[in-house]
């Protein structure tokens, strides 16, 4: 780079884009040179946090000042095409998920950035949680055994407060779009290579089977990877959980198990455990201040100099295990 710090323009400055800015400045490897949002309160919001940066009404104006990077945070339907326009300026690109509305938006943003060599990363963040951190070795390195059961589970008792959430056309989808994509990709991230073999689904939207105009706020599914692996997968939004959120990512094998859970129906908050029989080992507890280091990890490789990342291509990985639970669930 010839840069001291990473020039990154944020595309979308909501609060998840202002707290993905504030972690990434934080940081020091990035300046946040420029920013763009239809909300003017938005604009406004972000430019307290980074009174440097120039706002810009598009993404071609923020890409014509020379950036090294872009963070992208706006509706899920503008993801792909944004992506590619800033992968083809030879920007790189850090994306709120999902990176596309079905795996082939995905397969076109990873073909992208394949072809302009820049690194493109996803908000991904649940990877980054100091329980996963703890848990994937375990998973990994065989102190489980042979894993063969995975049970994900994202009840969210509040819904998206955005309107553009409950148009399938511009979100690609409900709970299992915003909620679930957490899951299934902890589950691939654990199985690298694994693809699903068969799978099976039901989508609800207010307690009734799914039509054909409407998006799920209830999803179950059960997906059978091509290593002989189980996934059983639940998600909602407004479900009568009794409190905030249910969270939880466990893994079961021949020799043990482990698990990541929300704390007190936390959104934030998790402990992780390693099971052996009835014996449990605590190997991660609250506080932990995770919801940023996505961000910061895709900007200090980026300030390292790295160029595109064929693990993107779990993107188009897990994309394709939703667009499966869609055809299950509709079919």
């Amino acid at each position: 780079m010839t840069h001291a710090k990473l020039r990154i323009g944020f595309l979308g400055t909501g609060w998840i884009g202002r707290h993905r800015m504030a972690a990434m400045v934080a940081s020091g490897a990035v300046e946040a040179v420029a920013i763009s949002d239809p909300s003017a309160e938005m604009v406004a919001a972000a430019s307290q946090d980074a009174p440097g940066a120039q706002v810009c009404a598009s993404l071609d104006e923020m890409l014509a000042l020379g950036l090294d990077g872009v963070v992208i945070a706006s509706p899920s339907a503008l993801h792909a095409a944004q992506s590619i326009a800033a992968l083809e300026a030879g920007v790189a690109v850090f994306c709120q998920k999902p990176l596309g509305r079905d795996a082939a938006e995905n397969e076109a943003v990873v073909a992208a950035a394949r072809r302009a060599d820049r690194l493109l990363g996803v908000d991904l963040s649940y990877r980054h949680t100091a329980g996963m951190r703890a848990v994937a070795p375990l998973v990994r390195g065989g102190a489980l055994g042979r894993v063969f059961a995975i049970d994900l589970t994202f009840h969210n008792a509040y819904g998206p407060d955005k309107p553009w959430f409950y148009d399938r056309a511009q979100s690609g989808g409900g709970c299992v779009m915003d909620l679930g994509i957490h899951l299934a990709d902890l589950a691939l991230w654990l199985n690298p290579g694994a693809t699903a073999e068969r799978v099976e689904a039901a989508l609800y939207a207010g307690g009734a089977p799914l039509a054909a105009d409407a998006v799920e706020d209830y999803a179950a599914a059960t997906v059978r990877l091509d290593n002989g692996v189980i996934v059983r997968l639940a998600c909602s939004w407004r479900l009568h959980a009794g409190q905030d959120a249910v969270i939880e990512a466990a893994f079961y094998g021949t020799e043990g198990g482990a698990a990541l859970r929300n704390v007190g129906g936390s959104f934030y908050d998790f402990t992780a455990e390693h099971f052996r029989g009835t014996a449990r080992e605590t190997l991660a507890i609250p506080p932990d201040d995770w919801g940023g280091r996505a961000a910061v990890d895709w900007a200090e490789r980026l300030a390292a100099g790295a160029r595109f990342d064929a693990a993107a291509e779990e993107y188009v990985a897990t994309a394709r295990v939703l667009d499966a639970i869609y055809a299950a669930g509709r079919g």
